[in-house]
């Protein structure tokens, strides 16, 4: 008989503290308790424990991996909003660019928040719904979601949260004068054929030869 591999099951740490965490303290907008939190930060540095010991190595499946990273740069970004706690905006820190600072222990290694979205992230997994799903606590970023990414439906999470945002209009207007938000701009390597990929997304078709704007960006916290 042929060996059949067993499915890689079980790699990478559970994320359940987290998803109760995201439960807890984020609402249906995306807004986070912060102040709440921070009065139960020891659990967010349980989850953030969890991460540093169990790092993706090569018996990881695709999804197990991408969940890590997505969950690891949200978490460690509410941990930086909680060590600067009470702030205004997470451009306040690290004299406007925290994502550049290395602090942030996994492994052997340390990471800066752009570490890992821009040399593992995006690189590694070549999916534009990555930005859909990592939040940088500002009002203009895609609401957060609040539930953990599991593996298991990480495709399904990655969808709703890009159907989520592209047809929130306080995000995206894609009727009358289109105007779509700055992430498209920034990214727009990762996204090629923006106007397709809103159409696709979006429910609503963005006319081709329609001018497309984007809004400005609201770098204030993203708090409740």
């Amino acid at each position: 008989t042929t060996d059949v591999p067993e499915k890689a099951e079980d790699n990478g740490p559970d994320h359940a503290s987290w998803n109760e965490i995201l439960q807890q303290y984020v609402d249906a907008e995306g807004k986070v308790d912060y102040a709440g939190l921070k009065k139960n930060e020891t659990k967010l540095d349980n989850y953030l424990a969890i991460l540093a010991k169990t790092t993706p190595d090569k018996r990881w499946s695709r999804d197990e991996g991408l969940a890590y990273w997505i969950n690891a740069y949200n978490a460690f970004t509410f941990k930086l909003i909680l060590n600067n706690y009470p702030v205004n905006s997470i451009t306040d820190l690290d004299g406007g660019d925290p994502w550049k600072v290395k602090w942030i222990k996994l492994g052997d290694q340390t990471y800066s928040l752009n570490n890992i979205e821009h040399d593992i992230i995006r690189p590694r997994y070549q999916d534009p719904r990555i930005h859909f799903a990592l939040v940088c606590a500002a009002t203009s970023c895609p609401p957060l979601l609040n539930k953990a990414f599991e593996p298991e439906n990480l495709q399904q999470q990655l969808d709703l949260v890009t159907r989520k945002f592209i047809g929130n209009s306080t995000f995206n207007q894609l009727e009358g004068d289109v105007r779509i938000s700055k992430i498209f701009d920034w990214y727009a390597e990762d996204f090629g054929d923006v106007r397709a990929f809103l159409n696709r997304y979006s429910g609503k078709k963005v006319p081709a030869g329609k001018e497309i704007g984007f809004m400005g960006y609201d770098w204030s916290l993203n708090k409740q």
